[in-house]
C-alpha cells in the first residue's frame, strides 16, 4: 500500500495510486487517486466514486494561498485559487502538496556541515586550537515525488589569520531534510566555539560544545608556558586535551558506506604547538594537524573536517588551517531520476540497485520523478 499518510489506520483523507488503495479501509474514508484524478469514499463494503456523480464532480473547499487554514490537519484537501490546482496537507512535510505530485519513496541521506577553522597566532606566541568538525547526520527519510527539496553544502570556516591571537571561524551549515551545524572554531585567548562538533580551547579557557546527535566537544588547552592548543571535536570522538608539550589531537570522525565503500568523514583539527613542542594530529576523517611553530594546513574538502591550530616561533607567526567543506549525499532506488537546479555541484552514480547523488558545493533544489 502506498498511501501518502503516516498512518492508514487513522487516515480520513489521503492520496494514492489506483493500484495502492488502503488494505483495511474504514467507513467514510476518502482517497484521491493521482493516476485517475478521481475521488472515492469507502461505503463499508466497496469504494464509491464521488468525483463525477451525475457528471458534476465533487466541489472541494476553495481559497487563495493566503487563505489556507492556519492549523491544517493531515490529509486535508482544498482547491487553491492562486495556483489553480487542488492540494492536500502533508503532516510529514508540514506543507501543502499539489494533487499531481506523486507518492513518497525512501532515501538514505548523509548531511555534513563545513568544519570550523583553527586559530592563528602571533610571532613567538602561544599555539592555536583546532577547529571542530561539521555536524554529521545520517538517516532515512520519506521523500515526495515531484516536490523540490532545498540542499545547501556548507563551506569550511576560514582559519584565524597570523600576526595576532585570532580565533578561527565557524563552518557553514549544510541542509537536506535536516540541518547540520557548522563546526565550532578553534579559540585564541578565548573559549572554543560551539558547533556540530566543538572547537578546541586556548590556555585554560573552556572548550566548545558539540550538538547532540551531530558531534562531540572540543579539547582543552594547556596553561603552562608554550600553551599547546586543544584539539577540535570529531563526530565519534571528542577533541583531545593538550599537555605541556603536545597539542590536543583532533577527534576522529565516523565511517559511512552510503556511496558503496567505507569513507570516514568529520574529523576534528589538531591543536598547534610552539617552541619545539609537538602539534596534535588531525582526527581521522579529514581533520588537519596542528602547526609546528607555524601555520597549519587546511582540512580535507567535502569531509567537514576541522582545521588545525597554528604554532609560532621567535621569527614567525602562524595562520590556522581552514575547515573542510561539507557534503550532502543521497542514496535511493535507481527507479527514480533526480532533477538538480542550477547553483548545485553534484554527480550521480549507480551502486547496485540504487543511485547515489553526491552534492559537493552550492545551494539549490532537487526533486525526483
Amino acid at each position: 500500500m502506498a498511501v501518502s499518510s503516516t498512518s492508514s489506520g487513522s487516515l480520513k483523507t489521503g492520496v494514492c495510486l489506483s493500484t495502492d488503495r488502503p488494505d483495511n479501509p474504514f467507513t467514510g474514508q476518502v482517497i484521491f487517486e493521482t493516476d485517475t484524478g478521481k475521488v472515492f469514499v469507502w461505503a463499508g463494503s466497496t469504494w464509491v466514486n464521488i468525483g463525477d456523480t451525475s457528471g458534476e464532480g465533487v466541489q472541494l473547499p476553495s481559497g487563495t494561498t493566503a487563505e489556507r487554514p492556519s492549523s491544517p490537519t493531515a490529509g486535508q484537501m482544498r482547491f487553491n485559487e492562486t495556483t489553480g490546482e487542488p492540494e492536500w496537507y502533508s503532516s510529514a512535510m508540514s506543507d501543502w502538496v499539489k494533487f499531481r505530485n506523486g507518492p513518497t519513496f525512501s532515501v538514505e541521506y548523509l548531511v555534513i556541515a563545513g568544519g570550523g577553522g583553527g586559530a592563528g597566532t602571533p610571532i613567538d606566541g602561544d599555539a592555536g586550537s583546532g577547529g571542530g568538525a561539521g555536524g554529521y547526520q545520517n538517516a532515512n527519510s520519506d521523500i515526495l515525488r515531484g516536490s523540490q527539496y532545498t540542499i545547501t553544502v556548507g563551506g569550511g570556516g576560514p582559519g584565524g589569520s597570523a600576526g595576532a591571537f585570532n580565533s578561527g571561524t565557524k563552518g557553514a551549515n549544510s541542509v537536506f531534510v535536516v540541518t547540520s551545524e557548522g563546526g565550532g572554531y578553534g579559540g585564541a585567548l578565548e573559549n572554543g566555539g560551539n558547533g556540530g562538533s566543538g572547537g578546541g580551547a586556548h590556555r585554560s579557557y573552556t572548550s566548545g560544545s558539540g550538538t547532540s546527535g551531530q558531534g562531540t566537544n572540543g579539547g582543552t588547552g594547556d596553561g603552562s608556558p608554550g600553551y599547546p592548543g586543544g584539539g577540535g571535536g570529531g563526530k565519534s570522538q571528542a577533541g583531545g586535551n593538550a599537555t605541556t608539550t603536545v597539542g590536543g589531537k583532533g577527534g576522529d570522525g565516523l565511517a559511512s558506506s552510503i556511496t558503496g565503500s567505507s569513507v570516514t568523514r568529520a574529523g576534528g583539527g589538531g591543536g598547534g604547538a610552539t617552541r619545539g613542542y609537538t602539534p596534535g594530529a588531525g582526527g581521522a576523517g579529514g581533520g588537519s594537524a596542528g602547526g609546528a611553530s607555524g601555520s597549519a594546513s587546511a582540512a580535507t574538502v567535502n569531509t567537514g573536517g576541522g582545521g588545525g591550530g597554528a604554532g609560532s616561533n621567535v621569527s614567525a607567526s602562524g595562520s590556522g588551517g581552514n575547515g573542510g567543506s561539507g557534503v550532502v549525499i543521497v542514496r535511493y532506488s535507481s527507479a527514480y531520476t533526480p532533477t538538480v537546479s542550477a547553483g548545485l555541484t553534484s554527480t550521480t552514480t549507480t551502486v547496485g540497485s540504487d543511485k547515489v547523488t553526491v552534492f559537493t558545493a552550492g545551494t539549490g533544489t532537487v526533486s525526483w520523478g
